[in-house]
């Protein structure tokens, strides 16, 4: 006999009673029979009603919103200086992209452990001590140059790493009480708002350094201060903002049933979950192809003449594609459905990628270019992080979202390293046809996935 579980945000399915969303499901094998609680025993949380429900997420994104706006500040604000700082403590240029690397890695290092914290405590605690590590890790940064220790700054800079965990995490975040037809429009939302971080962040280098001479901080370290405080606000603002917490609100029912499955690991998850290991996929492989070229650019760019200037203004509008449309993509994904807007964004990286291959002695051909990258980024990242937020049972999403999380920088980190080599064997328009085999791989995988499973539940 099947038993009736009410689960918040997951949008009304048959067998709903007075409009409250409910999914019908068997108990597990072997589980026993729900009985009344014993006499004396405190009661299990409850979900809030779908009204009430609605009314938290709309106080959630908000928040995410303002987290998201801070952190960008912070992690823009030391993104360029790092290297800068890595050459001078080291004595050599050569070290120079070690401060993007360690950065990377810390975000990598960052996702899962913050994503079981996310399943154990809650994404207030989660995001909050991932913004507070990522603080310490500015205080670090700042302590090397103070001292001269390399070593320092690169565990600085790792540390710093877990700002990047956090913005991806906060995205995740946004859809613990979505319902199906918004969650890519609510992740997307916040998505969207790291623009005003990328976009203000490194313009903080000169206002950082005339603050760091008046508190008497080493060269090159004021931005890092700002880092500090950017990040101290959005941890207050995760802790006091995430109250009642999205994802335990969430979990609520489960945790009231007894008989509701444990929460499983990440690489259990993809192990048995097909669409999971499609969806992280996706994620991780366009992250990569974008990664590959934009990381080059700059040095094609300045191989073939530009400017700083044209080279600053190229970057820019590669991360107003990423960024500012996504909300865009997000409706698309839920109205036209996740799987027609990755294919749709593997087209725009394939057309930008052609556009590399051919038109790599133009300054505005590779400007066009990286325009459609960050485009083809970000409808493929925003349609396959949805997909990523409903893949797995809500217990177990946290977990699946983490390995998402390391997965991305993982393959951003490789293809980063690996770019550089290919860009020197094969120039620059080798690297835009070689990375086509990247977008090869998801649209075969996304024209593969079963017809029948997506058109059941609206992909």
């Amino acid at each position: 006999m099947g038993y009736i579980e009410v689960i918040p945000g997951e949008g009304i399915h048959p067998g709903s009673i007075e409009g409250h969303p409910m999914q019908i499901e068997e108990p597990p094998a072997g589980a026993a029979p729900r009985v009344p609680d014993a006499p004396g025993t405190p009661p299990a949380p409850t979900p809030p009603p779908a009204p009430e429900a609605a009314r938290l997420q709309r106080r959630v994104i908000p928040v995410l919103v303002g987290g998201q706006i801070l952190g960008g500040i912070g992690m823009g604000a030391t993104l360029s200086l790092g290297s800068l700082l890595a050459a001078q403590l080291s004595g050599s240029n050569a070290w120079s992209g070690m401060a993007a690397t360690m950065s990377t890695l810390g975000a990598a290092l960052a996702a899962v452990p913050l994503a079981r914290l996310a399943q154990a405590r809650g994404r207030r605690i989660s995001l909050s001590t991932g913004a507070l590590v990522a603080g310490t890790g500015a205080v670090i940064a700042i302590t090397s140059a103070a001292v001269g220790v390399f070593a320092l700054l690169l565990l600085g800079l790792m540390l710093l790493g877990a700002g990047s965990a956090v913005n991806l995490q906060s995205r995740f975040a946004a859809t613990d009480l979505s319902r199906p037809d918004s969650r890519g429009r609510d992740l997307s939302i916040v998505v969207w708002s790291t623009t005003v971080g990328a976009v203000l962040g490194p313009n903080l280098f000169d206002p950082g350094e005339a603050v760091g001479a008046a508190l008497g901080l080493p060269p090159l370290t004021g931005a890092f201060a700002f880092s500090v405080t950017a990040q101290l606000a959005a941890a207050a603002v995760y802790a006091s903002g995430l109250r009642p917490d999205p994802l335990l609100t969430a979990m609520a029912s489960r945790r009231a049933d007894p008989a509701a499955p444990r929460p499983r690991g990440g690489l259990l998850v993809l192990r048995g979950n097909a669409r999971a290991r499609y969806a992280v996929a996706v994620v991780a492989l366009s992250h990569a192809t974008m990664v590959a070229l934009m990381s080059m650019t700059p040095v094609h760019l300045r191989e073939h003449g530009a400017s700083l200037t044209v080279v600053g203004l190229t970057i820019s509008l590669h991360i107003a594609g990423m960024y500012a449309l996504s909300p865009v993509f997000g409706w698309m994904a839920d109205r036209l459905g996740r799987l027609r807007t990755i294919l749709l964004g593997q087209g725009m990286l394939v057309a930008a990628l052609i556009l590399a291959g051919v038109a790599a002695d133009s300054r505005s051909g590779v400007t066009v270019s990286l325009v459609l990258l960050g485009l083809g980024w970000s409808a493929s990242v925003v349609a396959g992080s949805a997909l990523v937020a409903e893949s797995a049972q809500l217990q177990d999403r946290p977990a699946l979202q983490g390995v998402s999380d390391l997965g991305m920088n993982a393959a951003g980190a490789s293809a980063g390293a690996l770019a550089g080599p290919v860009l020197a064997a094969a120039g620059y328009s080798g690297l835009g046809f070689i990375s086509l085999a990247l977008v090869a791989v998801v649209v075969a995988w996304t024209v593969l996935q079963p017809r029948r499973t997506a058109t059941a539940r609206g992909l």
